[in-house]
This record gives structure tokens, C-alpha cells and sequence, in this order.
């Protein structure tokens, strides 16, 4: 039987799951976020972790419990297929300039399988008249 969590989760499409996860892992649920969205088998490509879950889990955790005001603003999310990319401003605290954040997912029978993120510092200038969002 499936709990009303589980119920609402299987719901959402890979794009809400997406999103979802990276908002409890920046509000510090980093726990529930995996248990609620991780698949078995998941890896990433972040290259300053091992490529398992538990690595990144951890380091996550670590930057929640260092970072409690973090702040992250979707800008765009866009799902194809079993990929889902969310383009984001990450700040650790409100205060500051942040990044822009890319993070790739890609699913498996609902399940994040993998990740890979890039950032890009915000610049204090810049010459472009759009702004990096």
C-alpha cells in the first residue's frame, strides 16, 4: 500500500520531482529529498565528490547544515524524454550575488538515476544588458 507521500510523489511529473528535490535539498531535507526521489542505482558527475549517492548526500548535508539561509530560485525547467534540466539562482545567503546553476537529471522508472551540475559564479558587472537570468 502506498502511503499518501508516495502517492502524491508518483503523481508529479519528472520536472516537478526535479525541482522539488533541489528545494528540500536547499531548504536542508537533504535526507528526505533522497529517500523521496534518489533512485538505486543513482550516480553523478559532480567532480570534487565520488560519483555515489552517499558522497554527495553527505556533502550536501554538510553545505545545508554551513548554509541554513540558502535561497534557490528556479528560473527554468524544461523536461524531455527522461531528462529534466532546471536552470536556478542558488545563493547561500540572500545577501549574496550566488550562481547560476545548471543541474541535469535524468530519471528511471520515476527515480533520479542521474545528475550532473555545472555553476557559474554571478559577476558584480557585466557588459551584457540581459543580465545572466
Amino acid at each position: 500500500m502506498m502511503t499518501t507521500e508516495n502517492q502524491i510523489n508518483s503523481s508529479l511529473t519528472q520536472k516537478e520531482k526535479a525541482v522539488s528535490f533541489l528545494q528540500l535539498v536547499a531548504s536542508g531535507k537533504v535526507r528526505k529529498a533522497y529517500q523521496q526521489y534518489i533512485g538505486p542505482d543513482f550516480c553523478h558527475h559532480n567532480p570534487y565528490f565520488h560519483g555515489d549517492a552517499d558522497s554527495l548526500m553527505q556533502a550536501m548535508e554538510q553545505d545545508a547544515a554551513g548554509n541554513p539561509q540558502k535561497v534557490l530560485e528556479v528560473k527554468l525547467a524544461v523536461e524531455e524524454n527522461d531528462l529534466v534540466t532546471v536552470y536556478s539562482h542558488v545563493r547561500q545567503k540572500p545577501e549574496d550575488l550566488g550562481f547560476a546553476v545548471v543541474h541535469i537529471f535524468r530519471f528511471e522508472d520515476g527515480k533520479v538515476v542521474e545528475l550532473w551540475d555545472v555553476g557559474q559564479a554571478v559577476p558584480e558587472e557585466s557588459p551584457n544588458e540581459n543580465g545572466i537570468f
